[in-house]
């Protein structure tokens, strides 16, 4: 009874840090987050922030290793659905932005795990037997230019511009706002308005 007490503890505990990390990241960054910031937010001394967790490094991986494995199903569930292509464009745009936004270090976090390991990434992600699937949205691409709806095109080259158009702004976000003299709000609102332009500039370039 008492082990299975002290089990809930540390459970309830590290739910705690763990949303007081993601808040603290996502405001000051990894380099500008301190542990005693993430402990006060978590209302917990620092002694008990490192019993749980050794360093910021490894909170910091937990964080948003945590974000990756939620997000990136729900990619492999839109270019899996029966939604026309179009539509999967949009949906897959909208959805990369509402994650972004919300987690805006997560594009450096994967890149970072990636660049380190891929293999080892894509299995903490995917599981040993479950890898992504993008083939259904592929195929669908191959369908549309053989039917004449949209332009030839290569269906790897419209998925590449499709994440690239989508993710560069958030990866090169620093460099945006510091050379086009954006603030924070303002590289949001931008990031809100390409819901819209991303889609019709695919969509445009495509259809006949």
């Amino acid at each position: 009874m008492v082990k299975k007490q002290k089990k809930i503890e540390d459970k309830t505990a590290e739910e705690k840090i763990l949303a007081a990390a993601k808040k603290v990241f996502t405001t000051k960054g990894m380099a500008g987050a301190r542990m005693q910031d993430i402990a006060d937010e978590a209302g917990i001394n620092k002694a008990l922030l490192h019993y749980y967790f050794r360093d910021k490094d490894k909170l910091f991986e937990v964080v948003f290793m945590e974000e990756a494995q939620k997000f990136f199903p729900k990619i492999n569930a839109i270019f899996n659905s029966d939604a026309a292509l179009f539509e999967k464009i949009e949906n897959f745009v909208n959805e990369y932005i509402d994650e972004m936004l919300e987690n805006p270090y997560l594009p450096w976090f994967v890149l970072n795990e990636v660049n380190r390991d891929p293999d080892q990434f894509m299995y903490k992600i995917w599981g040993k037997d479950n890898l992504p699937k993008p083939g259904k949205f592929l195929e669908q691409i191959e369908k549309e230019v053989k039917k004449g709806t949209i332009k030839k095109i290569h269906p790897m080259h419209l998925l590449m511009n499709l994440i690239s158009m989508t993710i560069f702004p958030f990866v090169a976000k620093p460099m945006m706002i510091r050379n086009l003299r954006m603030n924070e709000l303002q590289f949001s609102q931008a990031m809100q308005q390409r819901r819209m332009e991303i889609p019709k500039f695919i969509i445009d370039a495509i259809k006949k």
